[in-house]
């Protein structure tokens, strides 16, 4: 049987990742498979930002399909769908979670925990947590990046908008004129820039800055924006701003939507992401990628980066690998030596080639494992 009505309960803690996350899985659970969604977000001035349809001050509204509430201690929720999700630890209300316990059949509840490539997940995924005192059961479903997880959120007609728009100049062109900005000179090597920042931002920019080959950097708002700003002495710097030190130019850009994000992606030879959202677009894109961990207390960040070089690495020449874990090391613990990041890069970015080849096939091997909705939606379906 197919879940028809779903509850999805989004708390905005990482800026915009839980927020970029939930609302990617409510469309497509209502785009591609034409279920009813009720989104709950507690943050709507954050989710205006990223979906500018979004009003920030209605309680009930409805944008592409999807219901979005307001969520906040007094609102009427309304009885359970079918299937309730709270996205990475949000927790539907006590009240609610009663209502789901008295309904018959009770909802599948679900709990869609962070993605990591560590060896646990494996185990864990799938896994039931009977509620202490209700009737009533939560199943802990987890991204990931094998068979034995739920894979990883692609929307159905991705790679055809990457393929087409790859193969049409004119696109590009039209992306770039929107920036207001023509496209790089040939030679020029393009990354884009999105991360949370830290010592390691000046570094780098200073190691291309003094390099021999011209590097121009996309910089959309993130927090790694005033790191960049304050390299080049300024302050502040409106979208459609140039930048240059010596061989480095950084070019500001509005705050993208999800779409725009992907055709930046898209257009960059290597990609800077952080956190969740952006490092998976990023592996969609099949270029050369930069993961900045979000840190966790303990260092516990630390093991699951380890992990996802490994289980991303496989199949990698083993000095082309350890280039990418020596880079990504260095750029997350805040490398403050531009000799020292700059010889990492030049090492990472050697092997474009081969990372190139290899990004291709590791999107395809994450196709093999279905991606991440129609997981959801078979998992539920079975339990319903």
């Amino acid at each position: 049987m197919t879940a028809r009505r779903w509850d999805l309960f989004c708390n905005v803690i990482d800026n915009f990742g839980d927020i970029a996350v939930s609302w990617r899985l409510a469309r497509q659970l209502h785009v591609d498979h034409g279920l009813a969604v009720r989104l709950w977000v507690d943050d709507l001035a954050t989710f205006h930002r990223l979906v500018s349809g979004v009003d920030a001050t209605a309680r009930v509204q409805h944008v592409d399909g999807v219901e979005i509430g307001h969520w906040t201690p007094d609102a009427d929720l309304g009885e359970p769908g079918d299937v309730v999700v709270d996205v990475f630890g949000s927790r539907a209300p006590d009240a609610f979670v009663e209502r789901m316990a008295r309904k018959a059949p009770p909802p599948v509840w679900i709990n869609l925990e962070y993605l990591s490539a560590e060896d646990w997940v494996e185990d864990c995924h799938g896994m039931q947590s009977p509620h202490p005192q209700l009737p009533i059961v939560r199943h802990f479903f987890f991204p990931g990046f094998t068979e034995a997880t739920g894979g990883l959120i692609e929307e159905r007609d991705l790679a055809l908008d990457r393929f087409s728009f790859l193969r049409d100049p004119a696109m590009a062109a039209a992306a770039w004129a929107g920036w207001h900005f023509d496209p790089p000179a040939a030679g020029t090597t393009v990354v884009s820039l999105f991360g949370y920042g830290g010592p390691s931002v000046a570094s780098m920019l200073e190691a291309w800055a003094s390099g021999d080959a011209p590097v121009c950097g996309v910089l959309p708002p993130s927090r790694m924006s005033r790191d960049v700003l304050a390299f080049f002495g300024v302050d502040g710097a409106l979208p459609g701003t140039r930048l240059v030190r010596d061989a480095l130019e950084v070019r500001t850009i509005p705050f993208q939507t999800q779409a725009g994000y992907d055709r930046l992606l898209w257009l960059s030879d290597c990609n800077f992401v952080r956190g969740e959202d952006s490092f998976v677009r990023a592996q969609w894109a099949e270029s050369p990628f930069v993961w900045q961990i979000y840190p966790q207390e303990g260092g516990a960040h630390w093991t699951k980066l380890h992990s996802f070089v490994n289980t991303y690495g496989e199949g990698l020449e083993e000095d082309a690998r350890d280039a990418v874990r020596e880079f990504w090391r260095l750029w997350n613990r805040g490398e403050t030596s531009a000799a020292n990041l700059g010889h990492a890069w030049r090492r990472f970015w050697s092997w474009r080639d081969d990372l190139r080849a290899h990004d291709a096939g590791w999107a395809a091997h994450l196709r093999t494992i279905g991606n991440l909705t129609e997981n959801l939606v078979r998992f539920s379906a079975a339990r319903i």
